[in-house]
């Protein structure tokens, strides 16, 4: 998932895609511990997704506060 397309989703799309990002995290995670995974590096690719997610989060709950302490 790119930064760009992040930025484009709303509030709940955003948590969900966080609930589901952190799920295929915890498969791929158990399919390594069984040896069943065979591109490790999609570990490092959905950890990766999970930061620009709590980041694009991080900003918009900051957003939120700026306009509520300048209104």
């Amino acid at each position: 998932m790119k930064g760009s397309e992040v930025n484009e989703l709303t509030d709940e799309q955003l948590a969900a895609a966080m609930r589901d990002t952190r799920d295929a995290l915890f498969n791929l995670r158990f399919q390594n511990a069984q040896g069943a995974l065979e591109r490790t590096a999609e570990i490092r690719a959905r950890k990766r997704d999970i930061a620009r997610l709590l980041t694009a989060a991080r900003a918009r709950e900051i957003a939120h506060e700026q306009e509520a302490a300048g209104a």
